[in-house]
């Protein structure tokens, strides 16, 4: 019996870890007020067209972010997790922003730079469709435009390498 419980209470916790927002569980047409109590304070609040938008990040040590986004009266118009293949590809580089990116992914995990490129490098883990540990490069020149962007795979907790 202990090891049912102990067991039930690993998956629980993963369910958590993954989505500890439960933010599927948010409806269409619930107030902002629901939202918050429901979810607890987002972890940054941007403008949209119409709206605004309630981002819920689990960056720089997770994998997820949901984006509710609200219509003028406050009411959830849309929820969804916006770490994925799907969603990276609407990255368009010569035209977005690094606002851009911000006000689709949230705060990135990582803001890098290498002397090989000037500017910043936005960094987001992410999880691919096939549960790989991923990381997301968007490459932002000086000007702050989006020049490229790409995924790369992220090697944790990977077998040593053996001769």
């Amino acid at each position: 019996m202990r090891q049912l419980l102990a067991v039930a209470a690993v998956l629980v916790l993963a369910a958590c870890a993954a989505n500890p927002y439960n933010a599927e569980r948010v409806p269409v047409g619930a107030s902002r007020q629901d939202v918050v109590a429901r979810m607890g304070q987002p972890t940054r609040t941007v403008a949209i067209p119409g709206g605004e938008r309630l981002q819920y990040s689990l960056q720089p040590f997770g994998q997820f972010a949901w984006m509710v986004d609200l219509d003028a009266a406050g009411k959830v118009t849309r929820v969804r997790q916006v770490l994925d293949t799907l969603d990276f590809n609407r990255i368009v580089p010569g035209r977005w922003t690094v606002d851009d990116v911000e006000r689709e992914f949230g705060p990135p995990a990582l803001v890098e730079h290498v002397s090989s490129w000037n500017g910043p490098i936005l960094t987001y883990r992410w999880r691919d469709i096939d549960r790989s540990d991923m990381f997301y490069w968007v490459y932002v020149d000086a000007a702050g435009v989006v020049q490229r962007a790409h995924p790369g795979m992220e090697f944790i907790n990977a077998p040593a390498d053996r001769n």
